[in-house]
């Protein structure tokens, strides 16, 4: 027969907080819901901007860049 690893107790409490989490949200309203979403996205973006070092900052910059390259303008070199 298979024995189950003994869980931490740690990752039950875990398991417990997020189910009681998503409990709360289900329960919520449609205008608490959007006004709890700009909450975090306001929280967010000034955690980041706080405690996140400018040098992680412009090299996530310079990766958009990257991506947004126009490879296939005018004056590229691929023709078809």
């Amino acid at each position: 027969m298979m024995r189950l690893k003994k869980l931490p107790a740690g990752t039950l409490l875990l398991a417990g907080l997020a189910v009681f989490a998503y409990y709360r949200y289900s329960r919520l309203s449609e205008e608490q819901k959007n006004n709890l979403r700009v909450k975090l996205k306001e929280r967010r973006e000034r955690f980041y901007s706080r405690y996140v070092p400018r040098g992680i900052k412009n090299l996530f910059i310079e990766k958009e860049n990257m991506f947004y390259d126009d490879n296939f303008g005018e004056h590229s070199d691929y023709s078809f």
